[in-house]
């Protein structure tokens, strides 16, 4: 069968020959949904759901790098699940990844899900009047909150996981105060905190954290990661991550 339409590529993730397949000008997965996928600690056996799974980066790399029993992908864009569907069938991976296209809103539809022991997301990190937006820009729904917003995010984190059930969340250093306030709002405590730095000399721009549903309050930073070197090139525990070392 043809996996492939003319408008895809289908790119090598440099793991176990798995390969996902994405739009060429469309939303492509970033390092940020690379550097979750690396920074969740992932139990064996552990049931696994992924919000805002896009066309499943997450799910993938965690099928190649853990031994989660079942990973579940939740996307609300219905044409990302059908590409996500076919990289299942390219991979052979059905018994190790399903996606489903759902509002993570949909309280109905969080009822249907097994309860997780991990929930991995990638949500969208700009405020919905942030900027001029094309409502029907598939890329806009992937970088706005125009679909969910931070506190449904969390919401449907808090339904689906198993008490003491682990988060990991990966967004925008300036939106931390919203993250800290909304995860104790809703009783997931902040546990593990990792900045990530474009370079040295740098502010940074993405932060990795770990939540625990019903966790004590107790919160330890981690070694800060830095994308760049000084010269330009990346850094080993970047080419560590893609599997380059």
């Amino acid at each position: 069968m043809d996996f492939i339409m003319d408008d895809e590529t289908i790119d090598d993730l440099d793991l176990n020959g798995i390969k996902v397949i994405q739009k060429k000008d469309a939303f492509r997965f970033g390092v940020d949904a690379v550097l979750l996928a690396n920074f969740a600690r992932i139990p064996k056996g552990a049931n696994v759901i992924d919000f805002c799974t896009g066309t499943g980066i997450v799910p993938f790399i965690l099928a190649g790098k853990t031994n989660a029993s079942y990973i579940t992908g939740i996307e609300i864009q219905e044409s990302m699940v059908e590409m996500a569907q076919r990289s299942i069938r390219y991979n052979k991976l059905e018994t190790r990844i399903g996606f489903i296209s759902g509002d993570l809103r949909d309280k109905e539809l969080l009822k249907t899900l097994p309860k997780a022991d991990v929930v991995t997301v990638n949500p969208p990190y700009k405020l919905k009047d942030s900027g001029i937006i094309n409502l029907d820009d598939k890329n806009a729904i992937a970088r706005h909150e125009i679909c969910c917003t931070l506190e449904d995010v969390i919401i449907a984190t808090v339904k689906v996981l198993k008490d003491n059930g682990r988060m990991y969340i990966v967004h925008r250093p300036e939106r931390l105060a919203d993250i800290f306030c909304t995860m104790r709002k809703h009783r997931m405590e902040p546990k593990v905190i990792k900045m990530v730095y474009p370079s040295i000399g740098k502010a940074p721009n993405i932060v990795l954290i770990e939540g625990q549903k019903y966790g004590g309050q107790f919160l330890k930073w981690e070694t800060s990661l830095y994308v760049h070197d000084e010269d330009g090139s990346y850094s080993d525990e970047i080419n560590k991550i893609y599997g380059r070392k």
